[in-house]
């Protein structure tokens, strides 16, 4: 690695406004605040359903309340991971045609991951 003669502001300079990454932090703050109670619903109605039938399973999660609680931990989950994700590999991909390939895989992967999860719990509550 050479030696650079710029100064610690001219190194930086041209890489982007300092307050775009308070978004993330924020989005990364409030969805992980709410993953933690939703988190809990969830795990709670896993282990009250561990044992349960097929017909009690369907009829729980079909219910208003747990199918919003669902969607809730489904969206906040998704946007958490997405939003993780791309601090990392903003942070540690140095190849900056990598980074932007890596950056859109994961939005797509976290796209496909949530709308999968949310079809399920469509299809399980209304039957599309």
């Amino acid at each position: 690695m050479s030696k650079s003669l710029k100064t610690p502001l001219g190194r930086v300079r041209g890489l982007g406004s300092a307050r775009s990454g308070t978004h993330h932090f924020w989005l990364q703050r409030l969805t992980g605040a709410a993953m933690v109670p939703l988190t809990i619903a969830f795990v709670l109605t896993v282990i009250c359903l561990a044992d349960a039938s097929q017909a009690t399973v369907i009829a729980t999660l079909s219910s208003p309340l747990v199918a919003i609680l669902l969607f809730l931990f489904i969206i906040a989950g998704v946007v958490h991971m997405r939003a993780g994700m791309q601090v990392i590999i903003e942070d540690y991909v140095e190849t900056e045609s990598l980074k932007i390939l890596a950056v859109l895989a994961n939005t797509f992967f976290s796209l496909l991951v949530g709308a999968a999860c949310l079809y399920a719990l469509l299809k399980l509550n209304f039957g599309m």
